[in-house]
């Protein structure tokens, strides 16, 4: 696997810190700002919003840009707009920072995945998608910790710092390692030609069952403190070994989908799916017995991050001729589940449905993604009929 990849995954964990390190700094940040909790959580929410809506945008702006050019630009907003918010004592300026942040964070990761897979071949796509999502689940298992530590000892500007700091030597490294030009040396298809290729019915589908398979993921994650706290039996201090289990998880899964599915990718797709809604009905009928809940934890983990590296490759797969405008899709829907999951799984717990019904959630919703699964694949045995029928010599007469 070429260097640069591996590059991209380092900035991939400093950005992917940054999404999610707010959970542990929220109290902080409120107190030290003088807003309400639920106006802390909002820079969460605008976050989220922000890659939603930022990927599409910046990848589309930035698509004719030469892409060490686009990384970097995207990279140096991201520490720029940390370090800013790091040294704000407004409210108002730090929610921007995020939207501005999460806007740059898109773009990087759109340019990030078409870059890596043109850098590795087409033999190793897999591979090096898992190496770029990996960076992502580094940061669940490190970097949100250690953000939420440094935030208890120096408080959470701090970790903003140490986002900020992280991402220098990726920036270096980046300028070294990733070629100043296409490194596929394609030549560039036009705005109006990609988007017409994203419009594609299969290739729509694959990215609203990557959005429902993060939705699911992200219900149950968002919810697992008081899960493991009110059902398992767990104390406190057991969160953040849970979390990390799941991050642990995490890391395996998306190492091992990265081995199988260059050559099985819609069997991990299928299998993974299948076993994911199992496992979460499985988990919200066994949350009360301890082993069997940190059993499954790692092991869901392991089969969600797993399961979305190989939807991206087929999001890619499925638009050969689209390549950076896939990558924003598949970032907006990866962020369009994340979103939409925990504010699900908040609906049901507001709802008076237990500690558990985040997780029922999670399985309706992977029942939903096993559905247009199938669509996808009747699509499919009906598009190779019609090719092969328009094969088939005429009969004579």
């Amino acid at each position: 696997m070429p260097f640069a990849v591996y590059v991209l995954g380092l900035a991939v964990f400093a950005q992917g810190t940054s999404e999610f390190m707010l959970s542990g700094l929220l109290s902080s940040i409120a107190g030290d700002l003088h807003v309400s909790l639920a106006a802390a959580g909002l820079l969460t929410s605008a976050f989220a919003v922000g890659m939603v809506t930022g990927a599409p945008l910046t990848a589309l702006a930035g698509r004719t840009w030469p892409r060490r050019r686009a990384l970097l630009l995207f990279l140096g907003v991201f520490v720029a707009v940390h370090v800013v918010g790091a040294l704000t004592s407004s409210y108002g300026v730090l929610l921007a920072t995020r939207v501005v942040g999460a806007l740059a964070n898109a773009g990087f990761w759109a340019v990030a995945l078409v870059t890596a897979l043109a850098l590795a071949g087409p033999h190793r796509r897999a591979r090096a998608t898992a190496v770029v999502v990996g960076g992502v689940t580094v940061a669940c298992v490190v970097g949100v910790p250690a953000g939420a530590l440094l935030g208890e000892l120096w408080g959470w500007r701090a970790a903003f710092w140490a986002v900020a700091l992280v991402s220098v030597p990726a920036a270096v490294a980046l300028l070294v390692a990733v070629p100043g030009g296409r490194p596929d040396g394609a030549p560039q298809a036009g705005a109006r030609s990609e988007l017409r290729a994203l419009a594609r019915p299969r290739l729509l589908l694959t990215l609203l069952v990557m959005a429902l398979v993060q939705g699911a993921t992200f219900c149950t994650f968002s919810y697992l403190e008081p899960l493991v706290t009110r059902v398992t039996g767990f104390g406190t201090g057991w969160v953040p070994v849970v979390l990390a289990l799941f991050g642990v998880g995490s890391f395996a899964g998306v190492t091992l989908a990265g081995r199988l599915a260059d050559a099985r990718r819609d069997a991990v797709i299928g299998l993974g799916m299948t076993a994911l809604a199992a496992g979460w009905a499985a988990l919200a009928l066994t949350a009360g017995h301890p082993v069997a809940a940190l059993a499954l934890v790692l092991l869901q983990g392991a089969l969600a991050f797993g399961t979305g590296t190989a939807l991206i490759t087929r999001v890619f797969h499925l638009a050969p001729d689209a390549p950076t405008m896939a990558g924003s899709f598949a970032t907006a829907a990866f962020n369009v589940g994340a979103a939409t999951g925990p504010w699900l799984g908040g609906l049901a717990l507001g709802a008076g449905l237990g500690f558990r019904a985040p997780v029922w959630v999670s399985a309706l919703l992977m029942c939903l993604a096993l559905a247009g699964t199938a669509a996808l694949s009747v699509s499919s045995d009906a598009v190779r009929r019609t090719l092969s029928a328009r094969r088939r010599p005429a009969p004579e007469r």
